[in-house]
């Protein structure tokens, strides 16, 4: 059995990790630490998991940790880079959740997120977990930065255009929509029900976390400088991320649907809708899909592609369950077969 820990484990990502690691043939969930409820039991906070966990929240020990094979980081960003090094030193496998290693140039991750990063050694080795483009990197990591969940939906959505060279790359734009789960469970404002119900609004225009790493992954896959505009949206929704791309194309004879169906034919988790199909939110909630659809409006030069994920699952816990599967070499789709719910 693979002996797991989980770090910052009371949030809505902490749960989605225990509620699905729970259903997971080949893993043993040894650790789950939270210095806010350490001495708590797991199920008195989740009451959904009571009957299936009897472990208590502790505080982050090193030694209880690094006696785990895979540690998940479910904590604020700037956290797990302060005890990933010595873990890694022990032989443990990271997988981050939050953003400490996803950004490959320290000063970048500064800018970005307003502090110096603990070991910026650390990020040239550290694999970004979106396993469609770098599953064979991940099988060999010991330290996979797991996507963040708007980047999960643009980036999947993106990546058959780029790769076939079909569009230009110098002015793709995204319209995004996140469920307020996304958000944290956090106490603010501008998630109370009074704030956010019956709302849309949009958000972090002009700068938004997400912006750099998705155009870091986009430049990844096209091998040249990419032009991004990244506009989100909290809507009133509990979960579910939808992301509406634009891009030009650049020759009139191409099958986007044929493009899409081929580059994702043997991905076990993204599912290319037929043709004229328009995806919705609730068709992946609960489970680990990323449902995508391609349209070419008026047979025009604009490809418009449609994306949605649980930003819960595929887009944060499903996903790194996916990751650690690579990682520890059992089947990839282990633990995250379950269907989505409906209504």
């Amino acid at each position: 059995m693979i002996k797991v820990g989980i770090v910052g484990a009371t949030g809505y990502t902490g749960a989605e990790l225990l509620r699905l690691l729970l259903g997971h043939s080949h893993v043993e969930v040894v650790a789950i630490t939270s210095r806010t409820a350490a001495g708590q039991r797991v199920d008195d906070l989740f009451s959904n998991l009571r009957g299936r966990i009897n472990l208590l929240f502790t505080n982050p020990a090193a030694e209880t940790l690094k006696a785990c094979d895979v540690v998940f980081f479910a904590t604020p960003n700037g956290i797990a880079m302060q005890s990933v090094p010595a873990l890694l030193e022990a032989g443990v496998k990271i997988i981050d959740l939050g953003a400490d290693f996803r950004l490959r140039n320290a000063d970048i991750w500064h800018q970005w997120y307003g502090c110096e990063h603990a070991c910026p050694e650390l990020l040239p080795e550290a694999v970004y977990g979106l396993p469609e483009l770098n599953r064979s990197a991940i099988r060999t990591a010991r330290l996979v930065a797991n996507p963040g969940c708007y980047p999960t939906a643009v980036v999947l959505g993106f990546l058959p255009l780029i790769e076939a060279r079909i569009i230009q790359t110098g002015h793709l734009i995204v319209d995004a929509k996140s469920g307020v789960s996304g958000a944290g469970r956090k106490a603010q404002t501008s998630t109370l029900l009074c704030e956010a119900g019956e709302n849309l609004k949009a958000y972090g225009v002009d700068a938004h976390r997400h912006w750099p790493e998705i155009r870091q992954a986009l430049i990844q896959i096209a091998n040249e400088d990419v032009e991004l505009v990244f506009v989100p949206h909290l809507v009133p929704m509990i979960r579910g991320v939808f992301a509406t791309l634009y891009a030009r194309l650049r020759a009139d004879a191409v099958d986007l649907q044929q493009i899409f169906e081929r580059r994702y034919a043997s991905e076990p988790f993204v599912d290319v809708l037929p043709a004229g199909s328009h995806p919705e939110t609730r068709s992946v909630r609960g489970g680990n899909q990323c449902r995508i659809a391609v349209h070419r409006p008026s047979d025009g030069a604009t490809a418009v592609v449609l994306a949605v994920i649980d930003n819960l699952v595929k887009g944060a816990a499903g996903q790194a369950i996916q990751n650690m599967n690579l990682m520890v070499g059992v089947d990839e789709t282990s633990g995250l077969s379950g269907i989505a719910l409906l209504p």
